[in-house]
């Protein structure tokens, strides 16, 4: 069944208003109809069934018929700190990221970023758009949250009950091993280097704060895959 994002969905009322791109989608894309069901997600985890019961040049009206709690999204949470890679890569982290259960991703910025944050809102905003339309495809009714650029050195990670940072010359602890262990809970922050990868201080200020150092094996990944790879170990070895 088709999903559309509605931000203006109130969970507790009986109808709601499209307008903007998905109303478009809905009448000049699908040409749907009155009576046609449709599925309504407002990214809080909440899908609802809805049936079309209008459509004009600019908005489409439906009625909702049932709410029930979205089973496809995870029940870990997952904080990506990506570090920016170089231009056009954060568009894929971001969607393959959000497909395989992310549920927040923080940008930041360490030393050997080459790309740096410009200041405008646009970049941020066609982010966000490319998690919701990613969270639509995926069939999640939660839309990860797409943070501002920070520092990474500034970051607070007191928030997170582990962080485990991907770092090329840890030699001791795999991912593996340390999922298995037991001491990995559900608010789990991870955090990937740029294309330069890490300066030794800057995993030893994560490391300072907590957190965990882990190999993601035998070969070094680009910093556009290691994030999809780690998520892809947690959701396995702890998703339920």
């Amino acid at each position: 069944m088709r999903r559309f994002f509605a931000e203006n969905l109130d969970i507790g009322s009986d109808t709601v208003l499209l307008t903007g791109d998905e109303a478009r989608h809905i009448k000049t894309v699908l040409r749907m109809s009155e009576g046609d069901e449709v599925l309504l997600i407002n990214g809080t985890g909440t899908e609802c069934l809805a049936v079309i019961t209008s459509l004009t040049d600019d908005s489409v009206a439906l009625r909702i018929e049932d709410r029930q709690v979205c089973s496809a999204d995870p029940a870990v949470t997952v904080t990506l700190i990506q570090c920016l890679p170089k231009q056009g890569k954060m568009e894929v982290i971001i969607q393959k990221c959000v497909e395989l259960g992310v549920s927040r991703i923080i940008p930041a910025v360490s030393r050997r970023c080459v790309v740096k944050p410009d200041g405008r809102d646009g970049k941020l905003l066609r982010w966000q758009k490319v998690a919701q339309e990613a969270a639509k495809q995926c069939g999640r009714a939660k839309v990860p949250g797409i943070d501002r650029p920070s520092e990474l050195a500034k970051l607070d990670l007191s928030a997170f009950d582990s962080v485990l940072i991907a770092y090329e010359n840890e030699d001791e602890n795999s991912l593996k091993a340390v999922l298995r262990s037991g001491n990995v809970k559900d608010n789990i922050a991870i955090v990937i280097g740029p294309e330069g990868g890490f300066e030794p201080a800057e995993v030893e200020r994560v490391l300072a704060c907590g957190g965990t150092a882990v190999s993601l094996g035998r070969r070094i990944l680009r910093t556009e895959t290691a994030g999809m790879a780690m998520l892809a170990q947690i959701m396995y070895e702890l998703e339920q």
